[in-house]
């Protein structure tokens, strides 16, 4: 372990400690690859595919080659990502992706190909950065389930782990603020035209960003953002909150036959804002959790269904 790591490890374990308090209350089971809530009557919960059985995989050709960059994070933090630019002369706009819990230690894992083809196809400059603890900044940091099982002790009290959990999110996005910061001084990306997606995680990541309004992100398009964490009512409040804050345009998009609806409680806030704000459930996806939550955000299949919309989002947000 590196001393930044040993860093914000020593960190992580403060801030879980101090939010310990002596009530005794079941925890929920941390959010994390493989996570399978217990089904609920009107759940939309589907039955699970075989843990072993990567129902994801990219069956997509020609796709495009990542470059792997490096950029500096928040504090002492150098955090990796990977990028693709459109042939042909610049600047573009840009779409910035934010990855969810997985660990992302697989090979190949974090790259997002068939997500940066379809980008990179209209036009935009694509960028996947990683956060501290996971994919090509795991040597950077804590990941960030590793944190939150820091509370799963049933002697720690029910409120004080999903205050942590809400918390732990605020701390990771400002790896997604640098990562803003680096892209803007990129000669290929106009500046004053950078988009942000992302889905489960990385769609609280996006939401939560689009509260702090960087300069030059024009527009939002978070996927299930915390369909695998909406039990926790801190996290509802935090997300609501955010969105309700947040300035620039947000279009919440989600699949039926996902974990939880996000959407059915943030999509009223978001499309009651008016303008360009919109919120779309589509139909059934896939035959279970996983297909309709990662694999529609990510994959050929869900990109098939979902693009148009938010490409004609993207271009009237950002004209």
């Amino acid at each position: 372990m590196n001393t930044k790591h040993l860093m914000f490890g020593l960190v992580g374990v403060g801030v879980a400690l101090s939010l310990l308090t002596a009530t005794a209350l079941p925890r929920r089971d941390a959010p994390g690859p493989g996570h399978i809530p217990i089904p609920t009557p009107n759940s939309g919960m589907l039955p699970q595919p075989d843990p072993d059985t990567d129902a994801c995989a990219t069956t997509a050709t020609n796709l495009p080659t990542p470059k792997l960059v490096t950029f500096p994070g928040p504090g002492v933090l150098t955090l990796h990502g990977y990028l693709y630019v459109p042939s042909g002369p610049g600047p573009f706009p840009a779409m910035i992706w934010n990855h969810g819990s997985e660990h992302m230690d697989r090979p190949g894992a974090g790259e997002q190909q068939e997500l940066a083809k379809f980008y990179v196809k209209h036009g935009f400059v694509f960028f996947m950065p990683h956060r501290h603890g996971q994919g090509r900044s795991m040597e950077a940091g804590d990941y960030i389930v590793d944190l939150q099982n820091l509370m799963s002790s049933p002697e720690i009290d029910r409120s004080a782990t999903d205050e942590f959990d809400t918390k732990i999110h605020d701390w990771y996005n400002q790896d997604v603020l640098a990562a803003v910061s680096w892209l803007k001084k990129q000669p290929s990306v106009d500046p004053h035209r950078i988009a942000m997606s992302g889905c489960s995680y990385g769609g609280i990541q996006t939401v939560l960003t689009a509260q702090q309004n960087p300069g030059g992100v024009r527009a939002y398009v978070p996927f299930s953002p915390g369909a695998m964490s909406w039990a926790s009512p801190t996290i509802r409040t935090r997300l609501s909150q955010a969105v309700r804050r947040a300035k620039a345009p947000i279009f919440i998009v989600q699949a039926r036959g996902d974990f939880s609806y996000p959407i059915l409680t943030l999509g009223p806030i978001i499309t009651a804002k008016g303008g360009l704000n919109k919120s779309k459930l589509y139909p059934q996806y896939g035959t279970t959790n996983e297909e309709a939550h990662g694999c529609f955000a990510t994959k050929g299949g869900g990109i098939d269904v979902w693009g148009t919309d938010v490409i004609h989002f993207l271009n009237t947000a950002m004209k």
